[in-house]
């Protein structure tokens, strides 16, 4: 089993390299899944992330996600200016010609980067978080469509046919909620099964014909 490794930036080597200062985290948390590394600089002017577009020989290809932790940062991408204050994210796919330079003093960069599609399909829980503001407003059948589009990729995922069991259930769409309900008890999660026999969101359906038993 991988170990849990945890990393402060402040004990980071930092690298000057390429016209910029690299924090090569990637190689001290020892990740796999992905690339990741911070750039800082201490005064405003001074480079941030090197001039490139991900396919130089020296690239690994990713799409990259900058998220700019502290300070402001000037990013020029494919010659159109971005200004980026501390909390924004930044994606740029391969190809795209990219540079940065600091706008204020003590500005920090994290840069996550990988393989393009890499990181599909995503995760199941995806489908129905974002289902839930609909779920909350009671836009039941809101909810249905944004959580449906999971199946695609996850036609026989336990949890995800319970929470569409769920929505067909108080959208009034009870043949489809027993349907959903009966793949999610086939699934290999018991857990549906205790979640199912106290949830209000499944009292429409009690007392259908076909209720799983």
């Amino acid at each position: 089993m991988a170990e849990v490794r945890v990393v402060r930036l402040d004990d980071v080597d930092q690298i000057a390299v390429a016209g910029v200062n690299w924090l090569p985290l990637r190689r001290a948390l020892g990740a796999t899944g992905f690339g990741v590394a911070a750039f800082r600089a201490g005064e405003p002017g001074e480079q941030l992330i090197e001039p490139h577009d991900e396919t130089s020989a020296g690239a690994g290809g990713h799409e990259e996600l900058y998220l700019v932790m502290s300070g402001r940062a000037r990013f020029v991408l494919d010659g159109e200016e971005v200004d980026a204050a501390a909390g924004t994210l930044v994606l740029v796919p391969v190809g795209v010609h990219r540079e940065a330079a600091a706008e204020e003093p003590d500005t920090l960069v994290l840069a996550i980067g990988g393989v393009p599609g890499a990181a599909l399909p995503p995760s199941p829980f995806e489908f129905w978080f974002l289902a839930q503001p609909a779920y909350e407003a009671g836009d039941y059948e809101r909810a249905i469509e944004i959580a449906s589009e999971g199946l695609a990729d996850y036609p026989d995922h336990p949890s995800l046919r319970y929470q569409l069991a769920c929505y067909c259930s108080l959208a009034g769409r009870h043949d489809e909620a027993i349907e959903h309900l009966r793949a999610a008890f086939a699934g290999n999660d018991p857990r549906v099964r205790d979640w199912a026999n106290d949830d209000s969101d499944l009292d429409p359906i009690r007392n259908h014909p076909r209720y799983p038993s």
